[in-house]
């Protein structure tokens, strides 16, 4: 007489198997301003955002002619730390440069 041993791994892994969804994007956008320096906004690009010196000057080129301009696209955490980090640079040098989070 012979037992059959249930399959205890088959009931494991399918009740492991969950859907995985990727956290929201959102864009960290840029304002124009009329007394914040072109030359302090492509800094702030290059360390805040991690931008080469020449997509930094094109960034901020596009926010000084359109009035706004996406920075980049991150998680909220990071897009979050991104606009406060920007936004504390930007009053301890006199400037009132802003930036905002929009969802993708």
């Amino acid at each position: 007489m012979s037992t059959r041993v249930p399959d205890l791994q088959e009931g494991i892994i399918s009740a492991t198997r969950e859907k995985i969804t990727e956290p929201p994007l959102y864009k960290v956008l840029l304002h124009n301003d009329d007394f914040t320096t072109k030359l302090f906004v492509v800094d702030i690009l290059m360390a805040v955002f991690q931008k080469s010196m020449e997509e930094a000057t094109q960034i901020m080129w596009h926010v000084h002619k359109n009035g706004i301009g996406v920075c980049g696209v991150y998680t909220y955490e990071v897009a979050e730390t991104k606009v406060k980090l920007t936004t504390a640079a930007a009053r301890e040098n006199g400037f009132p440069l802003q930036t905002t989070l929009e969802p993708e």
